[in-house]
């Protein structure tokens, strides 16, 4: 297994570095202009030149002008980053919304490749892969016992759309081994996780970030929705670190009436661009939720605000991260590229909930520990407002700006001060990996079972819950789970639900104990 060493710092700062990659960003060319003009741009290719010419021993320039940019990006804003080239084609893939290859979750278990499950509908679900399969060869490449990397084992697996690749599967739950040819497609990478009913009237849409295919995704789940007797609906953008701003903008346009302001956007030269929402929406009546949590950033934020400053609906949750910057994304000719803060937006209102970055952006992240620190998480009356900041919804109410979106209902974070690590653990990859090991020696007990089976078999006895605890410490990471066996417990459930039946049942049974959907259920 290769995922042995992982630190609780990782875990925390992991919503903040997708944030920072994949914020609120436009998605146009950028003007061709030179990025540094005159003699400081020539300054500086003169000592590149001096520097592959006449330095004593050998260096790697492009990575000196890697860091070049890295720190000149550094004096401007948290939000303005440099992406290599070597990481463009997973950010690329991740904003299209899809990729070509053989569609299966996996990940190397003893050396192996371990298919989690194959994607649904997807190329090697019609060839007859299955969950539990082991991968030993693509071709005449070898993929087992040689500990490669995520990177190589996908250039192995992907290729072009319609071509074909011979696989040499070994399902250990009938002990053979057999070829297998799958032709490569275009998978779809989900930014809707679920679209699923939480009561007889009450529809709930989980969106992880705003791709490309984010407003279609949930125009299909609404849609489903509605036909299920939806009458009211919760978007869940807890722990969506932003993406395309015009995907926020189009599904708020579904929820606004005509005429109504979504997002107001001004650039360098003051200019200011008002977005409003036109006739037709799918959901412009009825009542409506925004779920939020610290990890809301960019363009979550924008529809979040944009549903507040109307009064079109409730906010419900914890402050949002305040990120208020719009990046475009500029090629640099080598394959990498900058994405590169262009202009503020602002809410209807007239309010910027950006964060100071004035101290740099070390300190602008450690604000985000503060609020773990300072109890902001478990009372709303530990959130720090911008008095002088003042501005007023549509209807009047009053709401601030200059740091995130503050909720209209609060929800403190389950648990008690001190489990944020835990939280964010039990929606980390090591559960997935935990419970396919689990199946793995015993995948025929479940076969056949329904999702309550499932559940009650799982929480039947402490058996998961002590190897769990187990495999946690075997993998360096050491917690108290006892105090919250239950909250444990019903996480291990919901993945074996997943893994088996899919993400639909996985959280149609996190949300049964949810603490904000529980809030949003209790308040209708």
């Amino acid at each position: 297994m290769n995922v042995k060493k992982i630190y609780l710092p990782i875990l925390l700062s992991l919503t903040l570095a997708i944030g920072l990659l994949l914020g609120s960003f436009l998605n146009f060319p950028a003007e061709k202009r030179g990025m540094i003009s005159g003699s400081n741009k020539s300054k500086l290719n003169k000592l590149i030149d001096f520097i592959e010419g006449e330095y004593v021993d050998p260096v790697d320039t492009d990575s000196i002008v890697d860091l070049t940019v890295n720190s000149i990006l550094e004096k401007l804003d948290p939000h303005s980053v440099y992406i290599a080239k070597n990481e463009m084609e997973q950010v690329a893939e991740s904003m299209k919304g899809d990729f070509v290859g053989i569609g299966v979750n996996f990940y190397m278990y003893k050396d192996s490749v371990a298919v989690i499950k194959p994607i649904p509908g997807g190329p090697s679900e019609k060839a007859g892969i299955l969950a539990g399969d082991r991968i030993l060869f693509a071709g005449k490449d070898k993929l087992f016992g040689r500990k490669l990397q995520n990177d190589t084992l996908f250039s192995k697996l992907k290729g072009k759309e319609g071509s074909t690749v011979d696989l040499t599967i070994f399902r250990k739950s009938e002990n053979k081994k057999f070829n297998v040819s799958v032709t490569r497609d275009v998978v779809p990478i989900k930014s809707v996780d679920a679209a699923v009913m939480v009561s007889p009237t009450a529809g709930y849409i989980k969106i992880n970030r705003f791709a490309e295919t984010t407003y279609d995704e949930f125009k299909a789940g609404l849609a489903t929705l509605k036909k299920q007797g939806a009458k009211s609906l919760i978007i869940d953008l807890r722990d969506n670190g932003g993406g395309y701003l015009e995907k926020a903008v189009e599904i708020a346009d579904d929820l606004l009436p005509d005429g109504r302001v979504i997002v107001k956007t001004r650039n360098k030269k003051n200019r200011e661009d008002i977005t409003k929402a036109t006739s037709g929406g799918l959901f412009e009546n009825g009542p409506l939720y925004i779920l939020i949590n610290e990890n809301s950033a960019s363009a979550s934020e924008i529809l979040a605000g944009a549903i507040q400053d109307n009064d079109r609906g409730t906010i419900v949750g914890r402050r949002s991260f305040g990120k208020g910057l719009v990046q475009r994304e500029m090629p640099l000719g080598d394959g990498s590229a900058v994405r590169l803060t262009v202009a503020r937006y602002y809410t209807p209102s007239g309010r910027s909930i950006q964060r100071s970055y004035a101290e740099g952006g070390e300190k602008y992240f450690s604000d985000f520990e503060k609020r773990f620190e300072s109890g902001e998480l478990y009372s709303a009356d530990s959130i720090k407002v911008a008095d002088t900041l003042k501005f007023k919804t549509l209807k009047g109410r009053i709401v601030y700006g200059g740091g995130g979106i503050i909720p209209d209902l609060f929800v403190a974070q389950e648990g008690r001060h001190g489990d944020e690590q835990l939280a964010l653990l039990m929606q980390s990859g090591i559960v997935g990996y935990f419970v396919f090991e689990q199946l793995d020696k015993e995948r025929t007990q479940y076969k056949g079972l329904t999702t309550n089976e499932i559940t009650a078999k799982v929480n039947a006895t402490d058996k998961y819950f002590n190897a769990y605890d187990a495999y946690l410490r075997k993998n360096g990471l050491v917690f108290n789970l006892s105090k919250q066996k239950d909250r444990v417990k019903r996480y291990l459930a919901a993945e074996f639900a997943r893994q088996l039946s899919g993400d639909k049942d996985y959280y149609s049974l996190l949300l049964k104990e949810d603490n904000m959907v529980k809030a949003v259920l209790e308040k209708k």
